[in-house]
């Protein structure tokens, strides 16, 4: 379906499902808000309506829906109107409740703690408790697309120093083969835009405890959700593999310095308070097990951000300038190649 006829579409599901909920005015203008090659997203009243990427595997993305609907993640992730997506057109069509997003006027509000500790949580989740098995996150996936899509473009400068740095990378990092070590419960593509603040979820209590509770795995004690309503969006990405890769971007930035020390620190303390596998829990140094991915996340940046100015015939910018130059860095030192998970 072609994009201009896929948005008029795409709203008219969304009024249509919104109508069956409270608080639908369907005199409202629609929002788009999100229009690009992988995905759309529209928004009417409180129902978002999100057509995925052209020739998303069903199979994958239900099981990922699967997940994301199961009361045992009703205080980590956010929950579809429904666990099965549907089609329009040549497209899988998913709904969602409308979020609030993280506000990008106000950086020194960005929630790093509650993303820290969804991420905890996500991390901690046995994975016999989902209805269905799950593919492999698509992180390392989605940086070798990024690389595949610099190789695409025309010639660029920057483009050497990214090719080396991806060349350093060992081959699970590349998408060449599968991830070391155990499998854990991962979002694969974390940054402050996948969280949203969310009314209350009738899988919750008054108070935000869950109904009912489901125990903390390191305890055996029942767990609940804070009266906070942040969860965790976007699904397409969703399978098991390393939780390292999660914290990859904040780290990527931090170590390119346009993430504060004290806000990185924030982000690892809230992680390992909240008992997150990813990293030693002693307050060891947790570089050896998150080196790797955040180098494959550097790149990712790099390859893109290249990719995108050359098809707009711009110069990069200075943000993206720093992942190049940070390229540069890793192709002259070897990364460490510590085993990717703690626990």
């Amino acid at each position: 379906m072609h994009v201009t006829t896929l948005i008029p579409a795409l709203t008219a599901q969304a009024r249509l499902r919104a109508r069956h909920s409270e608080g639908c005015a369907c005199s409202e203008p629609h929002a788009v808000l999100a229009d690009r090659t992988d995905a759309t997203v529209v928004r009417h009243a409180q129902v978002v309506a999100k057509a995925h990427a052209p020739g998303t595997p069903e199979p994958a993305l239900t099981a990922r829906l699967a997940a994301a609907a199961h009361p045992g993640l009703a205080d980590t992730l956010l929950a579809p109107l429904s666990a099965r997506p549907t089609r329009l057109h040549d497209r899988l069509v998913t709904f969602w409740p409308y979020g609030a997003p993280v506000d990008r006027d106000d950086p020194d509000a960005a929630p790093w703690e509650a993303a820290a500790t969804l991420l905890a949580r996500l991390h901690r989740t046995p994975l016999a408790r989902l209805p269905r098995p799950l593919p492999p996150m698509r992180g390392p996936e989605k940086a070798a697309r990024a690389v595949a899509r610099l190789r695409a473009a025309a010639p660029h400068p920057a483009a050497s120093p990214v090719e080396r740095a991806w060349a350093v990378l060992p081959a699970w990092a590349r998408d060449e083969a599968p991830c070391p070590g155990p499998s854990y419960l991962c979002h694969g593509d974390l940054h402050l835009g996948q969280l949203v603040r969310t009314p209350p979820d009738p899988r919750l209590g008054h108070l935000g405890h869950l109904v009912p509770a489901h125990p903390d795995p390191r305890s055996g004690r029942p767990g609940s959700a804070p009266a906070d309503r942040w969860r965790l969006i976007d699904v397409d990405d969703l399978g098991t593999g390393d939780p390292a890769w999660d914290l990859a971007r904040p780290a990527a930035w931090y170590a390119c310095g346009l993430l504060l020390p004290q806000e990185w620190t924030r982000f690892l303390n809230a992680y390992r308070a909240a008992g997150g596998p990813a990293v030693p829990a002693d307050g060891a140094d947790p570089w050896p097990v998150l080196d790797v991915p955040a180098r494959a996340l550097t790149v990712q940046t790099a390859a893109l951000a290249t990719a995108k100015a050359v098809a707009a015939g711009r110069a990069l910018d200075e943000v993206e300038e720093t992942f190049v130059d940070a390229c540069r860095r890793m192709a002259a030192v070897p990364p460490d190649l510590a085993p990717t998970c703690t626990k």
